[in-house]
């Protein structure tokens, strides 16, 4: 019956179809992104660097002590890692749709911290980081030199130091992942015939670069107690981490009677990337 007053009156049937799509655009437009369904599963990212480790070394070190503790948390529904030749392990998390993707960070960041003790202590030192990602990514910037004055290296800093942070501070952004070839980093490259030579192994030089290249805090000068007479109070400063290559070149990594070995005695320093792929 209401089928066939519609079916006469053709007029008004339209009028009513027009005035529902003019309020579902009305409505799309006003909805909070919040309030619309979730369609993809939200995930969790682990991440860990373990340095000049292959592969197979990453995979029994450190995937499987951290996948053996995150496997089967709460709402999750798979996992997939990747453990790279460069030595970083990623560790992907996908939870089932509608998790509140905030309370899963926490319950993966707690799995992981279980399995942290039982990991090398190269990356115990470097931490594992634990954050909110999406899969799908919402756009790309590409930052370029029209007239080649800057490298990739210093163009990947610019957007790491200058653009990365205002990025983030949208509304809606997880997550801003620069591709590039890393941060800047002093690179020391050592001569393995001239270790041979001077007995030295790289943990000799690791050592030494530790303990010169550091910040110290010297204390100061006048701190109470202190007799009636003085008047003055002074905090110490001193140099502390050192800044460009030749400060690196002029670390002392072994002393042998009246001679001093260096750093660019037995290898050479380079400001480059922190990571070579």
């Amino acid at each position: 019956m209401l089928s066939k007053f519609f079916i006469n009156h053709p007029i008004f049937a339209n009028v009513i179809a027009y005035i529902t799509i003019i309020v579902g655009i009305v409505s799309m437009l006003n909805l909070p992104v919040a309030q619309y369904p979730n369609i993809t599963p939200p995930t969790v990212q682990v991440t860990a660097t373990y340095p000049g480790a292959t592969p197979q070394i990453l995979a029994d070190t450190v995937a499987l002590p951290i996948e053996q503790q995150v496997n089967s948390v709460e709402n999750m529904l798979y996992m997939q890692s990747t453990s790279a030749s460069n030595g970083n392990y990623k560790l992907v998390v996908t939870f089932a749709p509608g998790t509140n993707l905030a309370f899963a960070q926490v319950l993966v960041q707690n799995r992981v911290a279980a399995a942290i003790p039982k990991l090398p202590s190269e990356i115990q030192a470097q931490g594992v980081t634990t954050k909110k990602i999406s899969t799908a990514i919402l756009h790309v910037i590409n930052i370029f030199s029209s007239d080649n004055r800057y490298d990739k290296l210093f163009l990947n800093n610019y957007a790491d130091i200058n653009q990365r942070d205002v990025l983030l501070r949208l509304p809606g952004v997880g997550d801003v992942n620069i591709f590039g070839v890393g941060e800047y980093s002093m690179r020391i490259w050592m001569n393995p015939d001239a270790l041979k030579t001077y007995s030295l192994t790289p943990d000799d030089v690791i050592n030494a670069i530790k303990q010169q290249n550091t910040q110290v805090a010297a204390g100061q000068i006048g701190q109470p107690p202190t007799p009636e007479a003085q008047e003055m109070q002074y905090t110490v400063t001193i140099r502390g981490r050192l800044e460009d290559t030749e400060e690196f070149e002029n670390i002392i990594v072994k002393i042998d009677g009246n001679k001093i070995l260096r750093i660019k005695d037995i290898g050479r320093v380079e400001l480059g990337a922190q990571s070579v792929l």
